[in-house]
């Protein structure tokens, strides 16, 4: 035996190629996928009913904040999250590895939830802290574990992540289902204590489908130096110290508002994509030509950015609409206004196959990224607009808006949501500049902390305007904003090469 071959860690070689156990991919991803689906229960669970619970009064367990202030705590959150998977990210690759990283997120998250399950305010402040850090440090990394399960040259890669992607669904379905059903007969904090249970079961799977997984070892694949290393952990525990103190005495001052909260959150959304971009540019790592293929990304990245501002008041002014203007009842059946959340899940499950399979029929004829991108913001431009017609018959004295105006919404989101996303990341890992490939997958990540950070200062306008007007105007914008990019397909095609 060679000297290189024992100095790897044998539980952090790739499964063989012959391991075919779960449809055909390796065990390893049963395994996350138990994560995926889990980890999305609880976080889109308790996103369906956290802007319901801030909204609602104190007698009935929630915070009793005005609905658009709710709206926006719920968008800075978001936010938060988002902007955490960055920070999750290099912890991961320098301090604590893959494997550990998601277990940590896993454990942070199931705490945040159970903090969450007591009907404190203080507890679900506390709770949503926890499980915003723990999600910052699983999902990016159960993504890069994912990836690890396969050689570079498996042809089985594309399939397996196709998925995972279902499994992320199938918990962003059922969690909404479920928590709701709770929130709206038990209890908020009914629904927060069944989220933290699903995490609580999607962590002792992991645990247990451990010797599946690749990348398992105990140290980072691109661990800092024993002195750096030292020195890093302790600038984190310092800086995590000295802003919680300055936090609570700012607090306690009076200065530290919810208010100011949100607004120090969206500054941070905007400030950080700002400066990945700033530091590509002009790094000398980058050759003139990535440089030239960054331009077009950065017209991408903010079409992305148009359209999660959309997507993610599915699960707040949507959620929102429903509770107080639609009906809640469908062919007889009474159901919580959060189950409307899980509508968007159904349509993604049930149209990603049909697309796909659309693009394999076209093949080289189908439309180019850029054009699938710029159809997806159209609809979800249009799927705000479309709430014009039953909120403007409401302000005329007319009955609930109809089940089938918000259903037929979350329809053209989930199919913007399809066209977008797929091709949004496909676009990023060939666009990405050499020096900057991880990094710019990352930087994909913060499109969404943008649209979130954004959206927490729109969304307060949602007491103050009819329903019509701000619905009707975020969806102009939207709209408006994916024709502009459809009008730039030809120097957008000329310019990404050799994307397609």
């Amino acid at each position: 035996m060679s000297r290189a071959e024992v100095d790897v860690e044998p539980d952090d070689r790739p499964p063989p190629r012959e391991d075919h156990a779960f449809f055909g991919q390796p065990r390893g991803l049963l395994t996350l996928c138990g994560l995926e689906v889990w980890e999305r229960f609880s976080f889109l669970g308790t996103q369906a009913v956290l802007v319901l619970c801030f909204a609602d009064t104190v007698a009935h367990g929630g915070l009793g904040l005005p609905a658009g202030t709710a709206a926006s705590l719920a968008a800075a959150y978001g936010a938060l999250v988002h902007l955490l998977c960055v920070a999750g990210g290099w912890l991961a690759d320098r301090v604590l590895g893959s494997y550990r990283a998601v277990l940590w997120g896993g454990i942070l998250i199931a705490c945040g939830h159970y903090a969450m399950a007591v009907p404190t305010a203080g507890t679900t402040w506390v709770g949503l802290g926890l499980a915003g850090a723990g999600t910052g440090l699983l999902k990016p990394n159960a993504a890069t574990m994912a990836g690890k399960l396969y050689r570079t040259d498996d042809d089985r890669r594309d399939a397996g992540f196709a998925l995972a992607c279902t499994a992320i669904n199938i918990g962003a379905f059922t969690g909404p289902l479920i928590t709701g059903r709770l929130g709206d007969h038990q209890g908020w904090h009914w629904g927060f204590s069944v989220a933290a249970i699903g995490m609580t079961f999607g962590l002792a799977q992991y645990a247990t489908g451990r010797r599946h997984l690749s990348g398992r070892k105990h140290t980072a694949e691109c661990a800092l130096a024993p002195a750096a290393m030292r020195l890093a952990l302790h600038r984190i525990v310092t800086g995590l110290v000295v802003a919680t103190a300055v936090g609570v005495l700012l607090a306690a001052a009076g200065w530290l508002t919810l208010a100011r909260f949100v607004d120090l959150l969206t500054l941070a959304s905007v400030l950080a994509p700002v400066a990945c971009f700033a530091v590509m540019f002009a790094s000398p790592g980058v050759t003139q030509e990535e440089r030239g293929r960054l331009r077009p990304y950065a017209v991408l990245f903010l079409a992305s950015t148009v359209f999660n501002f959309v997507l993610f008041q599915a699960y707040s002014t949507m959620v929102l609409l429903a509770s107080a203007n639609a009906e809640t009842t469908i062919l007889g059946f009474a159901f919580p206004a959060s189950w409307y959340a899980s509508a968007l899940a159904a349509f993604e499950i049930g149209l990603a196959p049909f697309v796909a399979a659309l693009w394999v029929r076209m093949g080289r004829a189908q439309p180019h990224a850029s054009n699938k991108i710029a159809l997806g913001v159209v609809l979800g431009g249009l799927s705000f607009l479309l709430m014009v017609l039953p909120t403007s018959a409401q302000s005329s004295g007319a009955h609930p808006m109809s089940v089938w105006w918000i259903v037929g919404a979350y329809l053209l989101l989930g199919l913007g949501h399809v066209l977008l996303e797929t091709s949004g990341m496909s676009a990023t890992t060939k666009l990405a500049p050499a020096a900057f490939s991880s990094q710019t997958m990352s930087l994909w990540f913060l499109s969404p902390a943008l649209a979130g950070g954004i959206q927490a200062q729109t969304v307060k306008l949602y007491d103050d305007v009819s329903p019509r007007a701000y619905f009707g105007v975020n969806g102009a914008i939207a709209l408006a904003a994916g024709l502009a990019v459809l009008s730039a397909a030809p120097w957008l095609r000329r310019t990404m090469h050799p994307v397609r």
